[in-house]
């Protein structure tokens, strides 16, 4: 348990974020608490954008234990935190905020570790090279991903020149050896023995057709509409898929554990609950 937290007190947390009301966050952390006996806790949702996410922050008090934050508040948020990990600091992102009972408000980034680790669930520990479908905010943090498990070179697949010198940037300050290709050559991703999508709905459906027989492991992290073409024609020729909800509960379960101070966090639970939501939709 942690230092300092009684988790029994009554607390509560909130994603925010703008879009918010399609999260499934606070079906993932309401499992948690339910599991965990928390039954004095609450997980809530806020839509927030750039300009409101100041006040929104000055008005929390010492019953808040922590925040999800998604688009547009990773970057946003940092100005606003007493210190963020070194992980959060290395993408210039946080999505979680912890919030200690001495009043310091500290960021760090679960997504990265959630790839790590809803790869390391399917058996992908270490690959010799890798490619990424985009270059948004999620790729940046699929390479820091791929630091920690590949040995080689990353192709990274992009549709203009600006997006390329960031994402060739990226790998510089990653420790990453990245190289950039058109977006009209993505195909050529598919013999790489990991593929991470990391673009919007719709984007990679036109390349289902391409994948190869006896692919290698796809990490798709969309999770809906799911499954995705792309993940749908990966499954059909034998190759493995990781997708866009292990991502969710990964990353949600190490929120929950830093924000509650109870570990493990049930990811079971959490990702059946995860699963009969998405399946309500």
């Amino acid at each position: 348990m942690a230092e300092g937290r009684a988790v029994s007190d009554s607390k509560q947390a909130a994603v925010l974020g703008s879009p918010i009301a399609h999260s499934l966050s606070p079906v993932l952390h309401r499992a948690a608490y339910r599991e965990l006996g928390l039954d004095d806790w609450e997980y809530g949702r806020f839509d927030i954008d750039e300009a409101a996410l100041p006040a929104f922050m000055e008005k929390l008090d010492a019953s808040w234990a922590g925040l999800s934050l998604t688009m547009p508040l990773k970057r946003a948020v940092i100005p606003l935190l007493d210190e963020i990990s070194a992980t959060a600091a290395s993408v210039e992102a946080v999505n979680t905020v912890v919030l200690t009972d001495d009043g310091r408000r500290t960021g760090d980034n679960t997504d990265i570790p959630g790839m790590v680790a809803a790869l390391r669930e399917r058996g992908v520990t270490r690959v010799e090279r890798a490619a990424v479908l985009g270059a948004g905010a999620t790729a940046s943090s699929a390479l820091a991903a791929l630091a920690q498990i590949c040995t080689g070179e990353v192709t990274a697949y992009v549709r203009s020149a600006p997006r390329a010198a960031e994402m060739r940037g990226w790998g510089e300050r990653l420790g990453v050896a990245v190289t950039t290709a058109p977006w009209d050559d993505a195909a050529e991703a598919f013999h790489a023995p990991l593929v991470v999508a990391t673009t919007p709905a719709g984007t990679t459906d036109a390349l289902a057709t391409a994948v190869p027989e006896a692919p290698g492991t796809l990490f798709d992290v969309l999770y809906e509409p799911w499954p995705t073409a792309l993940a749908a024609a990966w499954s059909a020729r034998g190759g493995a898929v990781v997708g866009g909800l292990d991502l969710l509960v990964h990353q949600a379960v190490l929120q929950v554990e830093s924000m509650t101070g109870r570990a493990p966090a049930p990811l079971a639970a959490m990702r059946a609950a995860g699963e009969r939501a998405l399946a309500a939709r």
